[in-house]
């Protein structure tokens, strides 16, 4: 496996693949691996020639007083677990490689990006945008590799190779979890012993969510309440959003309709530590 850090070897590799005929997939990450990503490297691995992990800690998606300087890096860690899971590259460029002197232009993919953790975070999807669509043009993929878990991440990013007509094909894979249900992410290294036990709730009260749903609920505002009631339930927890919303367009409609594809999303901070979440449902007919 190799390792590349400049943009000029990144675009001769994968312009060598393409001539070769090779199909690469690329899995965009910022480090700190975990199972989640290997699950993504290991499906881009089984689907294609190639694989390149890319590792960056995008500082344009950061807002002011959020964790960049202590988000964590180990890239010794990641390049083996890049390598066992099957990459055939890691791509871990320095931010003056990507963002060098004069670095001005950014991609704004509208009303989807403004809402719940662009509502939150503004300007954060401005800044996932922009990076994604750099690894996109220095890595040269058919295929891109995404994890549910960042489901408004994957609606943005979808939005962007609609809109820019990029040739891309998308795949979006189930969250991984851990044993009580939390959703693998590198932040969760920030927990303590009691947050981490306590993380948990965030689970629940997503499948509370979905049980509501199941039963017949379909007004919005009883679904978000009883996402809440389960997420009061931890100590220290600060709830950016609890709430259901149409799957499709992130829109909040009174009532969801039978038949309507729903996603409940969570964003919740424990302690200083932000957790989001997410699980998608249909609403059933009568």
């Amino acid at each position: 496996m190799q390792v590349i850090t400049t943009i000029s070897e990144m675009q001769q590799w994968s312009q060598q693949q393409r001539r070769m005929g090779k199909t690469i997939g690329v899995v965009p990450t910022m480090g700190y691996l975990h199972d989640g990503h290997c699950s993504l490297i290991e499906r881009a691995a089984a689907e294609c020639d190639a694989v390149v992990t890319t590792i960056f800690v995008n500082p344009l998606q950061f807002g002011q007083g959020e964790d960049f300087e202590r988000y964590p890096r180990d890239m010794e860690r990641d390049t083996t677990i890049a390598r066992a899971a099957g990459s055939s590259v890691v791509f871990a460029p320095t931010t003056a490689e990507m963002y060098p002197s004069g670095f001005a232009t950014t991609i704004d993919v509208g009303p989807i990006a403004e809402r719940f953790e662009g509502a939150f975070r503004p300007g954060h999807f401005r800044g996932v945008a922009t990076v994604v669509a750099k690894l996109f043009n220095l890595t040269q993929p058919h295929v891109a590799y995404f994890g549910q878990k960042d489901y408004q991440q994957c609606l943005v990013i979808s939005q962007m190779v609609r809109d820019l007509n990029m040739d891309i094909t998308l795949r979006i894979l189930p969250t991984v979890r851990e044993q009580d249900g939390l959703a693998m992410s590198s932040r969760n290294v920030y927990l303590s012993a009691e947050q981490r036990r306590t993380a948990s709730l965030l689970y629940r009260a997503l499948q509370a969510g979905i049980d509501a749903i199941a039963r017949g609920e379909r007004r919005r505002q009883h679904i978000n309440k009883r996402m809440q009631e389960i997420l009061d339930q931890i100590p220290d927890a600060r709830i950016d959003y609890a709430a259901a919303a149409t799957a499709e367009r992130l829109e909040e409609p009174d009532e969801f309709p039978p038949g309507a594809s729903v996603v409940l999303l969570l964003a919740v901070r424990i302690g200083s530590t932000r957790l989001i979440d997410n699980m998608l449902t249909t609403v059933p007919y009568d």
